[in-house]
């Protein structure tokens, strides 16, 4: 019987079978049949940056040894972007190297514009020191440099080596957060990519070689810098900097508290919670977060003769609603009188609601909202009348009054949350001094090891799939599915807005991706290969094969106020606090 030489593929791109010869790479595949990909959307197009292989992510290398679906991807898709700004982070990791071989690189956490790096001197152990102050002119050679490497093009090597020569590899580089992952992930291999030499692991494929990394910039930020990768919307551009120096601050502020914790990384989370020490991290955490609460509650105390209102906003599953409600708890200690409603009772008559682009109601344009309405009372409840609450009726789509009055008192505050809170434009006939606003999000700066950080949007993803799985009916599917539009529309409503806030509160609890592995795995494991999830299922059931999870009875440690109860449930706080 004659050996099988050649493989049908089938390329979603052109919708077309080819027969290929088997071990031919993606690469070559993609060089004769699609080298650009379409967004269907947009009718831009783009250079292929990596492959969905049967819906599982590949780099361009992986080659054909059976029949296959195959879907070429671009800098328009997610996973085309990391794979670009993984391969972006290793070219800075490279000429850090180069120009600093007695410093370390450490990629911390993003940014609205992009990746904040630090360089970090080393001790006489050869562990993490100082922060080494980046000058501009460092800047400028780092720059320079990155662009050498970049126009020669140079290909990454990938192979596959023993997790204990790597362990190796990574103690002689001064890696020892990602030493420490590999050690307490028990594993036997692990794929290794190199460059100039220079050998490191990537949670994740690369593009094939440094010439693919034209665009980028690298800026001065704070103590280091911002490693800035393409536009979207625009890919011959980095994105536009934005100094947004309050989140910036929470981001290095959780960090610090990391390091304060003996966590410099996940490897070192794991061995906590692998050798018991998850309730005790639990029960630290808690405090940490409730001392947040009191801080911002002292805050909105001290101006309570000015401001009678509190506007919180945040992202999808950051967190608001339990937030304002243990904002209310705190403000009832200090002898203020709470009272706790929804800007979501403010939306216009479905017949007036605003459509989006696909001709659907846009529920989170700021024009869904009544804002004559919402301003009218805002000042009425300001000169101390009384006015009568709607209740927004969704199924009916339309506002309904049931006699609920609101009157402020000398000691009343009112505590509202919604996702526009922060932009000026909804209370434009409102005196701004009269509000006080708080902007919580999940902003975990938590990285799995020196040059490997973790999505603050990703974070918020598993909150959410718990959530919505558990009291919304919807599926994780769903939920992954409709993740893009959430996102976009936090792009234009929410994120602009996020300096405007008078305090930051960050929700995110160190322990959390442990807890949320608990309930989101087995989940994600649902998601068949057929489903146009899974290829997004299968990135984030690999990201969290490099987390320990909680065991249910380190779970029941958490207090019922936790904010990770409002999306595991178990939560008591609206029995206390709500009006």
């Amino acid at each position: 019987m004659e050996e099988l030489k050649t493989v049908t593929i089938f390329c979603v791109n052109d919708g077309k079978k080819h027969e290929v010869e088997m071990g031919t790479s993606l690469k070559e595949i993609s060089d004769k049949y699609c080298k650009e990909v379409t967004d269907p959307k947009t009718g831009k197009t783009y250079p292929v940056l990596a492959v969905l292989v049967d819906n599982k992510l590949k780099d361009l290398e992986y080659p054909i040894m059976a029949p296959h679906q195959v879907e070429f991807l671009g800098y328009n898709h997610a996973d085309g972007r990391r794979c670009y700004i993984r391969s972006l982070c290793f070219v800075l990791q490279k000429v850090v190297r180069e120009l600093y071989p007695d410093k370390i690189l450490i990629i911390d956490h993003s940014l609205p514009s992009g990746l904040y790096c630090e360089i970090h001197e080393l001790d006489s152990n050869g562990d993490m020191g100082k922060t080494h102050f980046v000058m501009d002119d460092e800047i400028e050679v780092i720059k320079t440099r990155m662009e050498e490497v970049i126009a020669d093009d140079i290909t990454f090597q990938k192979k596959k080596v023993l997790a204990s020569d790597a362990e190796k590899i990574f103690l002689e580089h001064h890696q020892k957060q990602k030493a420490g992952l590999l050690e307490s992930l028990g594993r036997y291999t692990i794929s290794l990519y190199s460059l100039y030499g220079l050998e490191d692991t990537f949670y994740g494929p690369l593009v094939p070689s440094t010439g693919y990394l034209t665009i980028f910039d690298v800026k001065g930020f704070g103590e280091g810098l911002c490693l800035q990768s393409p536009m979207i919307s625009d890919t011959s551009k980095v994105m536009p900097m934005r100094r947004q120096s309050k989140i910036a601050g929470t981001l290095k502020e959780y960090s610090k508290w990391c390091t304060i914790m003996d966590i410099e990384g996940v490897g070192s989370l794991n061995s906590i919670i692998n050798s018991g020490g998850a309730i005790k991290l639990i029960n630290i955490s808690e405090a940490a977060q409730e001392r947040k609460y009191a801080e911002i509650a002292d805050q909105i105390f001290q101006r309570r003769g000015q401001s009678k209102i509190v506007f919180i906003a945040g992202p999808s599953s950051s967190g608001k609603t339990s937030s304002s409600l243990r904002l209310a708890q705190q403000c009832k200690v200090l002898g203020l009188n709470p009272k706790v409603i929804e800007l979501d009772n403010y939306f216009v008559d479905r017949s007036r609601t605003p459509k989006d682009e696909d001709g659907n109601y846009d529920f989170e344009s700021l024009y869904a909202m009544d804002l004559d309405l919402l301003n009218s009372q805002l000042n009425d409840l300001l000169a101390g009348k009384e006015v009568e609450i709607p209740r927004f009726d969704f199924k009916a789509g339309e506002a309904v009054y049931e006699g609920n009055m609101l009157k402020l008192d000398s000691e009343d505050i009112l505590i509202m949350e919604g996702i526009h809170a922060l932009n000026p434009e909804m209370t434009s006939a409102v005196d701004d001094d009269k509000i006080f606003r708080v902007y919580v999000s999940a902003l975990t700066s938590l990285n799995l090891d020196e040059n490997n950080n973790i999505s603050t949007s990703d974070n918020r993803l598993l909150r959410r799939m718990v959530r919505d799985n558990r009291v919304r009916g919807i599926t994780p599917e769903q939920t992954l599915t409709r993740w893009y539009s959430v996102r976009r529309g936090e792009q234009k409503n929410i994120f602009p807005f996020q300096e405007n806030a008078d305090a930051i509160l960050n929700s995110a609890l160190i322990y959390e991706l442990p807890l949320l592995k608990y309930y989101v795995e087995p989940l994600l494991q649902r998601i068949t290969p057929l489903s146009e999830a899974y290829a997004e299922a299968a990135r984030l059931l690999k990201f969290l094969s490099y987390i320990s999870p909680l065991q249910p009875s380190e779970i029941e440690a958490i207090p019922p106020t936790s904010i990770m109860r409002e999306f595991i449930g178990g939560q008591t706080l609206s029995a206390f606090t709500k009006n």
